[in-house]
């Protein structure tokens, strides 16, 4: 996997000016042993609940990104270790959180890249409740299933094609 964030912004100015490709704000922390991962897009819409969370992670992840509009609570923790486990084991690239993540030391552990808003100790609750496969808003921008998402050292890039 050979991309730079960097030079995918500047190799694509137009898809950043026509809104086709956007920038997230940085405001995620990076966890996780891969610094950088890129994958088409699985998203999900929760709040405080994580169940369709682990529902989504148990599945093939093929080398897709799992995006979580947690509603950019910082109140409970949506990722923890073994959740970051089951996505490295079935192959998942990566997961963004727009909301917390616990048990950092496990997720640092594991062969995956994972980014957050933070971390916060207490478990979130497993009522099941939210949507798949849905659009969602991460920090202002609009992210939809099957768009393509690059993270790096300089940041997160989320575009509606594959770009490398």
């Amino acid at each position: 996997m050979t991309f730079a964030t960097t030079d995918l912004c500047d190799d694509h100015p137009d898809l950043l000016e026509e809104g086709r490709m956007a920038v997230l704000p940085p405001l995620f922390r990076h966890y996780g042993q891969h610094l950088r991962f890129c994958g088409s897009v699985t998203t999900l819409k929760v709040f405080e609940d994580n169940a369709l969370v682990r529902a989504t992670l148990e599945a093939p992840g093929n080398g897709n990104v799992l995006v979580i509009d947690g509603g950019a609570s910082l109140r409970r923790a949506l990722v923890g270790g073994q959740l970051a486990l089951l996505a490295q084991n079935n192959g998942w690239s990566g997961i963004v959180v727009d909301g917390c993540v616990r048990d950092s030391e496990e997720i640092n552990a594991c062969a995956i890249g994972v980014r957050a808003l933070g971390t916060h100790p207490q478990k979130s609750s497993k009522l099941g409740a939210g949507e798949r496969n849905v659009r969602i808003c991460v920090s202002g921008v609009a992210v939809q299933p099957g768009d393509w998402l690059y993270a790096d050292a300089d940041g997160i890039v989320v575009a509606q094609r594959k770009l490398a």
